[in-house]
């Protein structure tokens, strides 16, 4: 074999050595990528912390009680009226005057009528004396004896109901000035001169004591931390405030509403009008809970949680039930116990199982 061709072989398998070499090298596996670093969070504790509930609540300014005032007697004009709305008045004070024209008519001939059977009555008295002792004597018959007996004692009733008769009208009398039942000040007065008084309408009425109160409206699941005797800050429509007491809670709920009823009592003032808004605000209601920040509380399609970090610094989710908020924390109704670690900066970007770097929090600071 020549030189040239023998060159030629020599050639062709370098060439398939360098392919089969770089084949090699490119079969060969990678080097694995280093580990990425842990994500770092911050970490804050769960805590059982003070939490004011900042309840607010609204309703309508009433009068604490009120008296409906009516006349006793029906049929006769209103002659006179002597208060105003607005009125403070004392109790058994005149109200209005009834007109007892009429009336005073009556008393007359009922005291006419009166006296003409007194006279009756002595008669029959002084007949019936006569035959005092003449029972069985022959003089007069027992029958009529008895019948001048009889004649007396009717004439003693007839004398009764005379007086009694009188006594009515003289009682129509003294009901014909009507007066305030309770002192207090006049809320409304529908009596005008002229109108004819009836038992069935109310002429006037009164705001015993001048006492208006708060009849605030609160949620069903808060009535538990209102008390009676807790105070409250009450915000009136002109923006003005004024400190009431809690005085009554309602012992139901509406069943349609859900809502419980306060009554919150006020002091006496002339802005307090019955009718008008308020809102009360408990600023002081609290109560220690466990609570977490604000900033640890995730909200997703699963509902409200926290990635809890245990003691391996690896996280967890833990569903949670919030309750009410303040000074950035947030009452945990259902949740990590105290103690409890959770995420608090870069949390939405760890997952169920991650490790992380903790980046501590100063304890009972949320940001």
């Amino acid at each position: 074999m020549t030189l040239k061709p023998r060159f030629r072989i020599a050639a062709s398998l370098f060439g398939i050595g360098l392919a089969a070499a770089s084949l090699s090298a490119c079969s060969k596996p990678k080097p694995a990528a280093a580990a990425s670093a842990p994500l770092t969070v911050s970490v804050a504790k769960v805590e059982v912390r003070d939490m004011q509930s900042g309840l607010v609540a609204s309703g309508l300014l009433v009068s604490r009680e009120e008296a409906g005032v009516a006349s006793e007697l029906s049929g006769y004009r209103v002659a006179e009226v002597l208060v105003d709305e607005g009125a403070a008045v004392a109790k058994g004070q005149p109200l209005a005057r009834l007109d007892d024209t009429l009336l005073r008519a009556q008393i007359d001939q009922s005291k006419a009528n009166l006296a003409v059977q007194q006279v009756a009555a002595e008669r029959a008295e002084a007949e019936a004396g006569r035959v005092a002792g003449l029972d069985n004597q022959g003089v007069l018959s027992n029958e009529a004896i008895a019948e001048r007996r009889l004649a007396a004692r009717s004439a003693q009733a007839a004398v009764a109901v005379a007086k009694a008769q009188l006594n009515d009208l003289q009682t129509r009398e003294t009901r014909m000035t009507i007066r305030a039942p309770v002192a207090g000040r006049v809320l409304e007065r529908s009596a005008r001169p002229g109108d004819a008084s009836s038992t069935g309408t109310t002429l006037f009425r009164i705001a015993r004591d001048q006492l208006v109160e708060l009849d605030a409206e609160i949620p069903e699941d808060k009535l538990a931390n209102v008390h009676v005797g807790d105070h409250a800050d009450v915000e009136l429509p002109s923006g003005g405030h004024v400190a009431g007491t809690v005085r009554f809670i309602s012992p139901r709920v509406d069943l349609a509403t859900k809502l419980g009823r306060a009554r919150i009592a006020l002091p006496v003032r002339p802005d307090l009008r019955p009718g008008g808004f308020a809102r009360a605000h408990f600023n002081q209601l609290s109560r220690p809970v466990p609570a977490a920040p604000e900033q640890a509380i995730r909200y997703d399609a699963d509902g409200a949680s926290t990635m809890v970090v245990g003691t391996d610094d690896r996280v967890r989710r833990a569903g949670v039930r919030t309750g009410a908020r303040a000074g950035g924390w947030v009452e945990l109704i259902e949740g990590p116990p105290p103690g409890s670690r959770v995420a608090l900066g870069g949390s939405a970007f760890v997952l169920e199982g991650d490790k992380v770097r903790v980046n501590a929090e100063p304890s009972g600071a949320a940001r």
